[in-house]
């Protein structure tokens, strides 16, 4: 806690210049600690799958003997072996290796498009923050503005004290909502925060990046099975599967040793080589049958997400078309227009204060309705790109 106290201390303290959603995002992948700790992870899995298709380690044994009646040694023998596998079986690891490392880059790939979508989303929450404080500030200051107008008419005789309370009421409410707000946006700033290392970031933006507009589904489906990273990360699991079966079918084949032995004794020496094998009669029970039901789950793993992914295409798509016509239902401008008339009424004395927050508060609750629809909508955009992240 105090590490992201310090953070926005030093942000208060040095100005920055604001940055844009692009800009955190970078950062963000820059400094996240779980994307590090994600990276290492995939490091060290890739080097254990290089390291299996290493050789055996060789062998060196030195045996001295002794015989009653002479002294200090009698004769000795030293045995220096290298075992390995069966030469093919090295070129079918390589190509089962290569896959299982393509599986670990692909999952890596997958956590950080994750990552970075919650740190989008984050920011989108941002914006529609600062929109909503921006509005707040626009009721508070008209609420402002109104208490000075009509506490002068109610000395004067021209207002009632009824009058004066609702303006009161009002700007109550609209203090709550101040710090409701500022709550939120303190939350949604700590925890990017947190995605940034607790490294500082100053993101002002109250309004929304463009976003490419989709209108073909068919397109929508093709780009997400071809690139979706949850998609290519099944896949590859699948053919190391795939490549690890044709391993296991060659582990009956046998295991070669060979070597060098030196005997010696007092008055001779002798140099051999060894050579010898065993069969994996034992160790490779089952092991076979456990790569084929592997084989299986890791395709109907991938038939699953492919599955999966063709449903959310359609259900996403069918809710952004809802949204967008929803969004285009409002009329924002018009809102505005209105308030402001409504405001110039009021003061005018054309209006009561009583049928003035009856509109208005209508009026603002669509506005605020407007607000948090665009920011399903972007964030749903953003689910529906996280791919090109």
């Amino acid at each position: 806690m105090k590490y992201i106290t310090l953070a926005i201390a030093c942000l208060a303290i040095a100005p920055m210049q604001a940055q844009t959603i692009d800009e955190v995002l970078r950062q963000v992948e820059q400094n996240n600690k779980e994307l590090q700790a994600q990276r290492q992870s995939t490091l060290a899995s890739k080097l254990e799958v290089q390291a299996e298709n290493n050789l055996e380690d060789p062998s060196v044994e030195y045996s001295p003997f002794y015989t009653r009646g002479i002294t200090g040694m009698s004769s000795s023998e030293l045995v220096v072996t290298q075992g390995f596998d069966f030469p093919t079986l090295y070129g079918a690891r390589r190509q089962s290796g290569k896959w299982k490392q393509a599986a670990l880059d692909r999952r890596q790939q997958a956590a950080r498009r994750d990552i970075l979508l919650s740190a989008k989303n984050l920011c989108l929450d941002l914006i529609m923050l600062n929109q909503q404080h921006a509005l707040l500030e626009k009721r508070a200051k008209n609420a402002g503005e109104l208490l000075a107008l009509f506490e002068k008419r109610l000395e004067e005789g021209d207002a009632g004290i009824l009058e004066v309370n609702k303006i009161k009421m009002e700007r109550m409410s609209v203090q709550t909502e101040v710090a409701q707000n500022n709550a939120a946006h303190r939350t949604a700033l700590q925890q990017l925060l947190a995605m940034n290392g607790n490294m500082p970031l100053e993101f002002t933006a109250d309004t929304y990046p463009h976003v490419e507009e989709l209108k073909d589904c068919n397109a929508f489906y093709d780009e997400v099975m071809a690139t979706d990273a949850g998609l290519l990360a099944a896949d590859a699991d699948a053919r190391a599967a795939e490549k690890e079966l044709k391993v296991n079918r060659q582990s009956w084949l046998p295991k070669i040793e060979v070597g060098y032995r030196r005997n010696t004794s007092l008055d001779e020496k002798s140099n051999g080589f060894l050579i010898g094998g065993s069969l994996p009669l034992f160790s490779n029970r089952k092991k076979g049958k456990i790569a084929r039901l592997q084989v299986e789950s890791t395709r109907l793993a991938l038939d699953n997400a492919r599955l999966q992914a063709a449903a959310d295409v359609h259900a996403r798509f069918n809710e952004m078309q809802q949204l967008r016509e929803a969004m285009q239902a409002y009329d924002v401008v018009l809102m505005h227009r209105t308030l402001a008339l409504l405001n110039e009424a009021v003061k005018a004395g054309q209006l009561s204060i009583i049928e003035f927050y009856t509109e208005a508060d209508n009026i603002y609750r669509n506005l605020q309705a407007y607000i948090e629809l665009e920011n399903r909508y972007q964030k749903l955009m953003a689910e529906i790109y996280k791919n090109r992240l």
